[in-house]
């Protein structure tokens, strides 16, 4: 392995703003890295460092021998910029597509691709993979849900991929138009691009009736396919072209097993290779065989949250996928929900806004009051502080054709 690590380091002291920051720890060639310690001391990458050099800044190709660029959203100024070049886009495509064998998909299969497309690289991402595999792309992308509806059943899509929070607004719709899931031919899902809870997936499943396959990644590394689940479900095997690494709050590598954030290292990518990036994403490493597919390497936790959404409420710190494991943890109620923070005097408050189905919604008011009585303390048992629940009633929260949003923090501007 540090064979491969010496490589990416060789490629990136291409990259002056690289070079800089490697030199001032006087690392100035590759052969500087002897072991593993030794790159653990090289510096880490963040999204900050993508735009101090937007755009191209950070690529270790010219300009001229990339032939594509992706960008992730700009919603705090601009974009940060990743470039890939033929050879790049070829490697990306066979690891999706290996990726995709390990969950159970084949090349008779008939792949809906509800990611968006564009300038984010869910969607061809997972398109590039599946067509490497020889399966039938149905290029949708997002939105448009009846319409992915229809298209599901004519086509006969026997794959799904899109966002968690997405398939289950998929899922709602269909049994609104009456069509019988008996009229489909669907079997996995490949659902990623937001953390979600084995609840979540529980629920997905059952309404759906496939096996829901988490998979993972990130435009800063590749795109979809860092990771996935096999059909055996535990845990997401990492590709082989990404060394990842789990840190503590000091940026310390901790032991497998230990909880923290991940970080990645790209291995063989040419126009935009990225040294130790910290994905904020937090879960914890294993290293070994599955027992299921015989995969050998490296296996991460489903991401549990990321960094950048917890919320810090009386001292306390609360994720939107602990305040999800409680409300599924409770019968009668449907996975929509709002997180809505408010400093109320010199206290944080927390009220979270929950779903009922429609059952739930035509009981007595009594009965509500035990349902809400129920959801709040199984959410206080996780997280620890008091709660305010608001039960409302069913598809008064907006859906998201993407990732869904979840926190309304008026404490903010």
């Amino acid at each position: 392995m540090v064979k491969e690590l010496r490589e990416t380091v060789a490629r990136i002291l291409r990259v002056p703003y690289y070079q800089k920051r490697l030199g001032e720890l006087g690392i100035t060639q590759a052969e500087d890295i002897q072991s593993l310690k030794d790159f653990q001391r090289l510096p880490l990458t963040s999204k900050e460092d993508l735009r101090l050099n937007y755009p191209f800044g950070l690529m270790a190709e010219p300009v001229d021998n990339l032939v594509r660029v992706h960008a992730s959203s700009g919603t705090t100024g601009k974009p940060t910029v990743v470039g890939y070049t033929r050879k790049d886009v070829q490697l990306w495509a066979e690891i999706v597509a290996n990726g995709l064998r390990l969950a159970g998909v084949t090349s008779k299969d008939v792949v809906q691709v509800a990611y968006g497309y564009g300038l984010f690289t869910g969607g061809m991402g997972l398109h590039y993979g599946c067509e490497e595999l020889g399966a039938l792309v149905v290029p949708i992308s997002g939105g448009n849900t009846q319409r992915q509806l229809m298209l599901m059943k004519d086509f006969g899509t026997t794959v799904l991929a899109c966002t968690p929070s997405y398939a289950l607004y998929l899922a709602e719709s269909l049994e609104e138009t009456g069509i019988s899931r008996d009229e489909l031919r669907l079997r996995i899902g490949i659902f990623g691009a937001e953390p979600w809870t084995e609840g979540m997936r529980e629920e997905i499943e059952s309404r759906l009736g496939i096996k829901a396959i988490d998979i993972y990644g990130l435009s800063e590394i590749m795109g979809p396919g860092v990771a996935i689940e096999c059909e055996g479900q535990h845990g997401l095997h990492i590709d082989p072209h990404f060394y990842p690494e789990v840190l503590d709050e000091n940026g310390s590598p901790l032991p497998e097993g230990k909880k923290g954030e991940l970080v990645f290292t790209t291995l063989e990518k040419e126009g935009f290779p990225v040294l130790r990036y910290r994905t904020k994403d937090l879960t914890t490493l294993r290293y070994g065989k599955c027992e299921h597919c015989g995969h050998e390497g490296w296996t991460m936790d489903r991401v549990s949250a990321r960094v950048d959404d917890m919320l810090i409420i009386r001292g306390v710190n609360v994720f939107p996928s602990q305040v999800e494991e409680g409300i599924l943890a409770v019968g009668g109620l449907e996975p929509h929900y709002l997180l809505v923070v408010e400093r109320v005097g010199t206290l944080d408050q927390l009220e979270v806004w929950v779903e009922v189905n429609t059952a739930s919604f035509l009981d007595e008011v009594r009965e509500l009051e035990n349902l809400q009585e129920r959801v709040k303390r199984s959410i206080e048992d996780i997280i620890g502080i008091s709660v305010r629940v608001r039960l409302v009633e069913p598809k008064s929260i907006p859906r998201s054709e993407g990732k869904a949003k979840r926190v309304i923090d008026k404490r903010k501007g």
